[in-house]
């Protein structure tokens, strides 16, 4: 939770359409310039956690790749495919993949994204979003003289929950769980197993105010300044759980 029990998330208006080649920490500094919060403060502080569609972040990278029927998208959702995790074909006569692709992430259709993007094509996701997040922290403080907290962020499902929602696959700055393990409830019991993944849940609040369809990839949150920290840090990549303590790796839908 937020030291203080609040936190604040704006989603500004004004983000320009984002092309192969930008330099997105040039792009948003005058964005998030105009900010302006409850306090009379403008812009963004210390503390600040800077939210970012991993969709704006591929299209300046030039992830965008050509898909011009159904079958050269499937091709392109093999090639970021490392493992077939659950499948069901559905009632036109496509499959439905959950996957795991080559950052480790298990998704539909590996994470490859045709909305948003020009007939004919399809979106990968950032190559590293690790290294994404860190040079745009890199960009911000450079341009602003403030150290944010940055995490790239993408929407997936949940197992036995139905909807989408948010989540950190790149993170600069911010720690992205905490740990827990050995506090005491109200009741002086030891916890034991609660990790609290802070990356995601701020990614998800943050999306409450971004939205799919309102042209708004961008979102600060204010109030998480104690999980932001100086150095970049281990990353989103931190969060994926390793094979061996998986205990749902492979799945099997049975209609």
């Amino acid at each position: 939770m937020s030291a203080d029990g609040m936190l604040l998330a704006q989603a500004p208006d004004g983000v320009p359409i984002i092309t192969r080649g930008d330099d997105l920490a040039a792009l948003l500094v005058p964005v998030l310039e105009r900010l302006s919060w409850p306090d009379g403060s403008t812009g963004l502080a210390e503390g600040d956690v800077v939210v970012v569609a991993s969709k704006i972040v591929a299209k300046a990278e030039g992830r965008l790749v050509a898909a011009r029927d159904d079958a050269e998208r499937e091709s392109v959702i093999a090639g970021e495919t490392v493992r077939v995790v659950a499948e069901r074909e559905r009632p036109d006569g496509t499959t439905l993949r959950i996957v795991e692709n080559k950052l480790g992430l298990v998704m539909a259709a590996a994470g490859v994204d045709a909305s948003d993007v020009p007939p004919g094509t399809a979106l990968l996701l950032p190559e590293d979003p690790d290294a994404s997040a860190r040079r745009l922290r890199r960009g911000l403080l450079a341009r602003t003289g403030v150290r944010p907290g940055v995490l790239i962020t993408d929407t997936a499902g949940r197992p036995w929950r139905r909807g989408v929602v948010d989540m950190a696959i790149g993170a600069a700055g911010v720690q992205v769980v905490t740990d827990m393990r050995g506090s005491r409830d109200a009741y002086g019991r030891e916890l034991q197993i609660t990790v609290i993944a802070v990356a995601d849940e701020i990614a998800a609040a943050a999306e409450l105010v971004k939205g799919k369809v309102s042209g708004r990839p961008v979102a600060v949150v204010r109030g998480m300044g104690h999980v932001v920290t100086l150095e970049d840090g281990d990353g989103a990549a931190s969060l994926i759980r390793p094979a061996v303590e998986d205990m749902f790796r492979h799945g099997v839908s049975q209609d």
